[in-house]
């Protein structure tokens, strides 16, 4: 097993400042956002969110094989987050400030034009383990707060930092970049998202993809890369 990079044993709540440390406090952006996650989730009501709905949302239908690739995500998230933080911390930052950047810019979206989709079936024409899974998840998670997709955000950023490390095989770049496509679409089929949500994503995953990697100029953006780009920060 390979070793990671920081000995983490070492960690303290009173040295999180030394330098081979300071990068955990980015794990705290998920403390935000569960926050806001929460807020938008209970305050803000149904009745004042706008319906998304396009007309190809009505010809995908629901199919719960899908919902192997939706779950696909949060293992694909959380692995990709663990391996970076044990084993590439600039690319661990370079997720993780992705990542924060996409949930600002969602939940600004959500606040000032909360959505909602109103695609989930009723009922299911079939009983078994998957749509008992998409059950749980209907139940769990709101169809609120739905544009832009997170989940296609997130996907995108994860495959964009995996096609930039230079350690990584070029077939498990490509499995990155249709894991991407794929939970993209995944999304439509367990009826979690509109395709107006997905296409919603694409401009905020432009501007992390500028912030982040080099292509928005500006005193934000250098600051930016300039954290990103230090080995130890």
């Amino acid at each position: 097993m390979k070793k990671p990079v920081v000995d983490y044993r070492g960690l303290r709540p009173g040295n999180l400042n030394a330098p081979e440390y300071r990068h955990v406090k980015l794990l705290a952006g998920w403390l935000g956002y569960l926050a806001l996650y929460f807020l938008t989730e209970n305050l803000i009501l149904q009745s004042r969110c706008h319906v998304i709905h396009c007309a190809l949302d009505d010809v995908i239908p629901f199919c719960e094989g899908f919902a192997v690739l939706y779950c696909y995500w949060y293992v694909l998230l959380v692995g990709s987050l663990l391996y970076f933080f044990l084993y590439d911390i600039p690319r661990f930052k370079q997720l993780q400030v992705y990542i924060m950047l996409t949930q600002v810019m969602a939940m600004t979206a959500y606040i000032l034009y909360p959505s909602v989709q109103n695609l989930r079936p009723t009922s299911f024409e079939r009983s078994n383990f998957l749509t008992w899974l998409m059950g749980q998840i209907y139940a769990f998670d709101t169809p609120t707060g739905v544009c832009p997709s997170l989940h296609v955000a997130y996907s995108v950023g994860i495959a964009s930092v995996w096609r930039r490390t230079g350690y990584s095989p070029k077939g498990w770049k490509a499995w990155m970049i249709a894991s991407a496509v794929l939970i993209s679409i995944s999304t439509t089929f367990v009826k979690q998202h509109s395709v107006v949500d997905i296409l919603a994503a694409l401009p905020v995953c432009a501007v992390c993809e500028g912030l982040v990697f080099g292509r928005l100029g500006g005193r934000p953006g250098r600051r930016l890369r300039a954290y990103l780009e230090t080995e130890k920060v």
